[in-house]
């Protein structure tokens, strides 16, 4: 499904209507370049989930935890991961393997570690199409 936002108002609101619509255990990935609207698109999905803290991308503590909603929510940014074994040593199959909701920015970087189905976020923008112009695509991945 390819969506068209306009506005970081837009893409926070389709964030937040993927955290209404989330289910326990669901895991998603959001990949695409510095600044095109993850942290706005994860603010809103926790917007969805009943978070009212303040969500802000964990670069350096690799996962923030929010209890508060009606689902844990599980926020990693692995941009800064070395390699697969400090995802190991975070104990990262204790949350995606849970009853939260888990979103990986930059999860193409950890990808062979990924369950074997996620929701892949894809967010780009065309210039040509104006500044606040985002594609967003969302794809389900079933890995053999």
């Amino acid at each position: 499904m390819q969506i068209e936002t306009n506005s970081p108002e837009e893409t926070f609101q389709l964030g937040k209507k993927l955290g209404l619509e989330a289910k326990p255990g669901s895991v998603y990935t959001l990949v695409g370049d510095l600044g095109v609207g993850k942290t706005v698109f994860t603010q809103g999905m926790a917007a969805g989930l009943g978070i009212t803290e303040p969500v802000n991308s964990p670069t350096f503590t690799i996962v923030q935890v929010y209890d508060e909603g009606r689902l844990p929510f599980f926020h990693f940014d692995v941009y800064r991961i070395g390699d697969i074994e400090e995802m190991e040593e975070i104990g990262y199959e204790e949350y995606f393997y849970s009853d939260g909701v888990t979103m990986i920015e930059w999860a193409n970087l950890i990808e062979e570690i990924l369950p074997e189905t996620y929701c892949e976020i894809r967010i780009e923008k065309d210039p040509q199409k104006g500044f606040d112009y985002r594609l967003i695509t969302m794809e389900e991945v079933h890995r053999a």
